[in-house]
């Protein structure tokens, strides 16, 4: 293809430790290893020499200590007033301030990403660290009036439980954030369960929120493979399963909650359209699909995986966003001069692979990248080339399914109407965007476009933490993360009848309402 990619050049050896570290559970606020003595090991996706360090296998009879733990703290948590909650949460953020820079190159480290990516999600933790804080004090319920007099009608929210939470490795800090602080903020117990790919951030999050004065007991760390999820929501005394991951656990949790009558918050995969129209702004719309599409190396459930190009700029725009992706720097993400990083592992790099592999076979033209990145020192990691498929058509593969790479599948439409009937040719409806300076069309987007999220003028991702989030369609079970809508994952409802009428009144049997009170 005469592809002309940049590497950038950096020698990963001096972030290497020349000793293996064991990083245990936390428990009951106590750091303990597996009960078993068992431990996996974790190494950077951007040099297959650099172990990062062992980590404790959790197994049954680590959930059970730590759902113990969770349960006997659970009474004293939630008398805690709120905003005495709030305010050690407003000191976690303080913290997550305090040890931004460093923690961020301990979350490249272990999940590549470039570091000014990882430092943004450390500020998505702090920002809503200090949101969750002041929702502490604005967990409002509603009084109403009753159909009866000297009665009053009042409701007010109440904490879930014990909240088990399971999250990815793209965003192993960010995305926990909305989970557990809410949870936290809400007067409920947790016990996380971090992504095996990116462990050490879970044990961030500990020594965070141990440090900012949470009891021992109302937050619990254990460190484990998938088993320990399923596990956890299997539990009869875990009373809610909140989720982000692959579409395929996502609905096997669903199916074990929904067996148990148990809560369940899940937020699983995307396939994510950015239309250009005619009329955008050109050099805009290729910064933003150039950001949505490899920003994460394209591993973002919001990623901009599907481009639908107007025919009359389709060629034109193609060929320009081509020229600057064979431009972009891979590297090891500890470097600051790289722009994508590593995919995960090796068995995510064969899965790339595949599907650019199938695409081709479907009817796809790829247009650069397409292949393992083995240049130099990218020899050591887990490095793909950028990879754009032009002529992609809503029935092909690469067009339908998830992939979670650097692959973007570019598609014609010859209409807006065409455009936004393909956006939605899809199972999944996570987020979406639109380029136009026509604002009728983009407000008949933000009307059609079957998608929990719409960005006008930006790419599909860039989400804030006082808005809420989440997807339709196979993305989600209808819940939404994020903002002030993620407390009503992580409450329940109390309703309260107060009759001050000194005798029995029957509400809709009593049909007399213009009774006058104490007649």
């Amino acid at each position: 293809m005469g592809n002309t990619w940049q590497v950038t050049r950096f020698n990963q050896s001096n972030f290497r430790m020349d000793k293996m570290t064991d990083f245990k559970n936390f428990i009951n606020g106590q750091w303990v290893p597996a009960q078993s003595g068992k431990t996996f090991e974790n190494i950077n996706p951007a040099d297959k020499h650099d172990k990062i360090g062992n980590f404790a296998f959790s197994g049954p009879e680590d959930l059970n200590a730590a759902v113990n733990a969770a349960s006997n703290a659970f009474n004293d948590w939630k008398r805690v007033p709120a905003p005495k909650r709030g305010d050690m949460l407003r000191r976690a953020g303080d913290i997550f301030t305090r040890r931004k820079d460093e923690l961020a190159r301990i979350m490249t480290r272990e999940m590549g990403k470039p570091v000014f990516e990882t430092k943004g999600d450390i500020q998505e933790a702090i920002d809503t660290a200090y949101y969750a804080a002041a929702e502490t004090r604005r967990l409002f319920g509603y009084n109403t009036p009753s159909e009866l007099p000297d009665k009053m009608n009042l409701s007010f929210r109440v904490p879930v439980g014990i909240c088990g939470i399971i999250t990815a490795w793209n965003f192993p800090v960010a995305v926990p954030s909305w989970k557990i602080l809410p949870a936290l903020a809400c007067g409920n117990t947790v016990i996380f369960k971090p992504s095996k790919e990116a462990p050490h951030s879970g044990v961030i999050f500990a020594e965070i929120l141990e440090e900012a004065g949470i009891p021992a007991g109302v937050f619990n760390l254990l460190l484990g493979k998938g088993e320990i999820g399923e596990q956890m929501a299997r539990h009869p005394d875990v009373s809610l399963i909140g989720f982000t991951g692959s579409t395929e656990i996502g609905c096997r949790l669903g199916r074990i909650c929904g067996e148990l009558n148990k809560k369940v918050s899940l937020e699983m995969g995307g396939k994510n359209p950015q239309i250009v129209m005619p009329d955008a702004d050109m050099d805009m719309a290729i910064e933003g699909v150039l950001w949505g599409a490899f920003g994460t190396t394209g591993q973002r459930c919001t990623a901009t995986s599907r481009l639908i190009i107007h025919a009359d700029v389709y060629e034109a725009f193609l060929q320009r966003l081509i020229d600057r992706v064979k431009k972009l720097r891979l590297g090891p993400g500890l470097d600051e001069t790289t722009e994508v990083g590593p995919v995960i592992h090796e068995a995510q790099l064969e899965v790339v692979a595949r599907y650019v592999q199938i695409a081709t076979k479907d009817g796809g033209r790829l247009m650069c990248g397409g292949s393992r990145a083995t240049e130099g020192r990218l020899a050591d990691g887990n490095f793909f080339q950028p990879t754009i498929i032009a002529d992609v058509e809503c029935d092909h593969h690469i067009f339908q399914e998830e992939i979670f790479g650097p692959v973007l599948a570019a598609t014609r439409a010859n209409s807006f109407e065409h455009a936004i009937e393909l956006a939605n040719n899809c199972r999944y409806g996570l987020s979406s965007s639109i380029y136009t300076a026509n604002v009728n069309q983009a407000f008949a987007a933000i009307r059609d476009i079957e998608a929990g999220i719409t960005y006008i003028n930006a790419p599909t991702i860039g989400a804030e933490a006082h808005m809420p989030f989440g997807g339709v369609k196979g993305t989600g079970n209808g819940h939404r993360e994020g903002g002030w809508t993620v407390y009503d994952i992580f409450t329940e409802w109390k309703t309260v009848y107060v009759d001050y009428s000194g005798r029995l009144q029957k509400a809709q049997i009593d049909t007399d309402r213009t009774a006058i009170p104490n007649r």
